[in-house]
């Protein structure tokens, strides 16, 4: 999807819950896939994503998100089922996959640490690439990523206390620790073909690292291309015509609504603002966007992921990059600090999350941004 001058950016979400029954366990989604369109199966067994079309309007993506979670959830009910939006199972053993070459091949290149993806459940929102300004917009995201503390979801891995931002620190300091190209932030990027060869040079550093794992090439490449090989928080998708961001948690349909609309507002103001890159504090105005040096960036990321929004320097950075922190309710800084978390607890906190969702989708206010 590619815009043209003076059209609205098109925007879309996919969103991964849980599935749980009636005890608060984790299950498979069964019949919940057939219950709306954009319900799919997800590598992990108990993981259930719901994906949204590109929309013009925040209105209409959030009417959309809204009548497919809502069917889904309908139907949950119906079978004594529920949808978790939290990051992680909160705490949970080995979660299994679902079998396929590709999930195959990366269990082999990242070893036992892959178990740390198979506890995560994340939004990853799309934007439609301006012509020429693809590069503001990728660069743009990027400064944006500290704004995944506005999402964090949940703070436990295996009943215990790792981050505020669990899925984050999961994802990229421990999953792909031995492969950090994969996994982390990437800088700023110059121009396309600069990206181009990024993309290149670690898609052949996994292929011979899966080959080295006992994978075979040509598996490899019939799994994997350059751009589906990456899992850098912020990307550009030539298969969409997007950019994408994919660090906030699972959270609540109405919270990814928000987040997903400030995202939009911001690089829709990339065509007619001056945009630069410049010192370590950020600002968006209605004349300049001013993006902060990389490792500035990197900085409120890190912070995003320990502290969160209690984090000085995070909720600072966000107030001048234009979200509005307190129309927020991250449910990391609620669960936080509780101690150890035993299975038996697990399952409640994930019950209550599941009526959570319940009602958030019954009563889906409207919200402003177009």
């Amino acid at each position: 999807m590619v815009a043209h001058e003076s059209e609205p950016i098109r925007r879309s979400i996919e969103v991964e819950y849980w599935v749980i029954d009636d005890e608060g366990r984790l299950v498979e989604p069964g019949e919940l896939v057939d219950a709306s369109a954009g319900a799919e199966r997800e590598f992990v067994e108990p993981l259930l994503e719901i994906k949204t079309t590109p929309c013009e309007t925040t209105a209409e993506l959030r009417d959309e998100l809204f009548d497919r979670v809502g069917r889904v959830v309908r139907r949950a009910d119906e079978l004594d089922r529920g949808l978790v939006p939290l990051a992680t199972p909160i705490h949970a053993g080995e979660i299994p996959d679902r079998a396929s070459d590709r999930t195959r091949i990366q269990d082999r290149v990242i070893g036992d640490d892959f178990e740390y993806v198979r506890h995560c459940a994340g939004t990853h929102i799309h934007v439609e690439q301006q012509p020429g300004r693809e590069i503001d917009q990728l660069n743009a995201l990027i400064a944006l990523d500290p704004a995944l503390a506005l999402a964090n979801s949940s703070p436990y891995f295996r009943g215990r206390n790792l981050a505020v931002g669990a899925q984050s620190k999961l994802y990229r300091w421990m999953a792909y620790d031995g492969i950090p190209h994969q996994g982390r932030l990437w800088p700023y990027v110059d121009d396309t073909e600069e990206w181009t060869r990024r993309l290149e040079r670690r898609y052949e550093e996994f292929v011979t690292a899966a080959i080295e794992a006992g994978a075979d090439r040509a598996t490899i490449e019939s799994s994997f291309d350059p751009e589906s090989a990456v899992w850098t928080p912020v990307q550009l998708r030539d298969t969409f015509g997007t950019v994408e961001w994919r660090s906030p948690d699972a959270a609540l349909p109405s919270q990814i609504i928000r987040l997903a609309d400030r995202v939009a507002e911001i690089v829709g103001h990339l065509g007619d603002a001056d945009v630069r890159i410049e010192g370590r504090t950020g600002s968006v105005t209605e004349d300049t966007i001013v993006l902060p040096e990389f490792d500035a960036v990197i900085e409120y990321v890190n912070a995003a992921i320990r502290e969160g929004v209690a984090s000085d320097a995070v909720w600072s950075y966000l107030d001048r990059m234009g979200f509005d922190i307190a129309a927020y309710e991250p449910v990391s800084h609620e669960i936080d600090g509780l101690g150890p978390v035993s299975p038996a607890d697990a399952c409640r906190f994930r019950l209550d999350h599941a009526e959570r969702l319940e009602r958030d989708v019954r009563q889906a206010s409207p919200i402003t941004g177009d």
